[in-house]
């Protein structure tokens, strides 16, 4: 199933739906069919999803210095890395979508 993202702000966004759920539970969004971001709402969903990113990142980080530790080599790190898509690549685009939004004075709708 795939949600989509919707604002006047910016184009949309789909996304499949596990990394929906996890960015919506981020955002403290139940994961129903259709939701709205309220423009009320969008300062704290965009502070949400902006630390939920930085953790993701640091813990990235830190996997790549634990797989430098363990002996892979770089070219078997980077191809660790390479093959992962993590929470920061996939959340990016709804953030830009939520600060357009803001800053237009837009709310943002989802839909399955």
């Amino acid at each position: 199933m795939l949600y989509k993202f919707k604002s006047r702000a910016a184009a949309d966004l789909i996304l499949l739906e596990p990394h929906a759920h996890r960015i919506l539970h981020i955002i403290g969004k139940d994961p129903e069919p259709q939701g709205i971001i309220t423009l009320e709402q969008l300062p704290a969903t965009i502070a949400a999803l902006q630390a939920a990113i930085a953790l993701d990142e640091q813990q990235c980080a830190q996997a790549r210095a634990a797989h430098h530790s363990t002996g892979l080599d770089d070219a078997e790190a980077e191809l660790l890395e390479r093959n992962t898509v993590h929470l920061h690549q996939r959340a990016t685009p709804l953030l830009e979508m939520l600060r357009r939004s803001l800053a237009e004075d837009h709310e943002v709708i989802w839909g399955r």
